[in-house]
């Protein structure tokens, strides 16, 4: 498959062939079989998911995992498993601080590195697929900045980027450096080819706060890719229009968005600034509703798309 073609379109290029990257998550689960919690706590299923959704979608790129949760788990917050989903988190440990106990309680929290939580088993599981498939791209997806502050804080988070900016800077700050650790993991340790920081809430916010808080907590997890030698993106979901100025600018090769979005829009934008783009099969509308034929909505995405820069994935 085109590992070369995934990398050439994040990277704002244009690929021999434009590349094609199903997201697929717990829905590997399904592909062998098995349910969410022994599939996510298990390396050999992982490895399997990733080897049978390359051979059924002939896949250019794929995900070695899609779970949002793995660096909140490991730092402390609880987590409740159903059979179809990624562990739920259910707990914020920094939901209660003020200002006066912030910093004591950030200084209990861990910054999870290759040995803790399930990064055991992602990690063995990427070898596996990083051998096995030398011709895939294998994107290393982890929770962004403000996403994982969210986890440790609860929807505080969100009010407290308004009435107290401080709080909100001593997470962001937390989170870049657990951000940058997993991006080094991805990068370093296995070897993934695309390192994608996924915040899929950083489209509630304004340009204003994405600029403020969001985008400094990013540079780490770039720096870890850029001095890997690996190519970078940025995730994002919901109706981001207003902040995809700023997404263009955060410092990644590239970025990816979801079914909300115009992708002539999208197109435009990135080509102006010169980063690749990815999306915008409908995940929804198509691929699991059926309202619209998904082989005409595929056409549609890739006749929008062009061949420049232009990841052809779910939106």
């Amino acid at each position: 498959m085109g590992k070369q073609w995934v990398i050439d379109a994040v990277k704002g290029l244009r690929p021999e062939k434009v590349p094609w990257v199903p997201y697929v998550g717990v829905h590997g689960a399904y592909l062998i079989g098995k349910k969410a919690p022994e599939f996510l706590q298990s390396a050999d299923l992982i490895y399997q998911a990733i080897t049978k959704a390359v051979e059924e979608y002939q896949a250019d790129g794929i995900p070695i995992l899609f779970d949002l949760n793995v660096e909140a788990i490991a730092m402390g917050c609880e987590g409740k498993w159903t059979e179809e989903n990624p562990q739920q988190v259910i707990s914020h440990p920094l939901l209660h601080c003020t200002l006066d106990n912030i910093d004591e309680e950030i200084a209990k929290l861990p910054i999870p590195g290759p040995n803790d939580g399930r990064w055991p088993i992602i990690i063995e599981a990427g070898k596996r697929a990083k051998e096995a498939l030398p011709d895939t791209a294998l994107y290393g997806i982890f929770c962004g900045p403000l996403t994982l502050g969210a986890h440790m804080r609860g929807a505080k988070m969100f009010t407290d980027l308004v009435k107290n900016p401080e709080i909100a800077h001593k997470i962001m700050d937390l989170c870049a450096k657990v951000c940058a650790e997993s991006a080094r993991i991805y990068a370093e340790e296995i070897g993934a080819d695309v390192i994608a920081i996924t915040d899929p809430v950083a489209s509630q916010i304004s340009p204003k706060f994405f600029r403020e808080f969001v985008t400094p907590a990013c540079q780490g997890a770039i720096e870890a890719a850029k001095k890997a030698g690996k190519v970078s993106s940025f995730f994002i979901c919901g109706d981001a229009t207003k902040v995809m100025e700023e997404v263009c600018q955060v410092g990644t090769d590239g970025f990816a968005i979801d079914e909300q979005l115009c992708l002539n829009y999208i197109r435009d934008l990135a080509l102006r600034y010169g980063v690749g783009f990815g999306g915008n099969l409908k995940l929804t509308l198509a691929l699991s509703l059926g309202i619209l034929d998904p082989r005409e909505d595929a056409i549609v995405s890739l006749a929008a798309g062009g061949h420049i820069g232009f990841v052809f994935a779910p939106g």
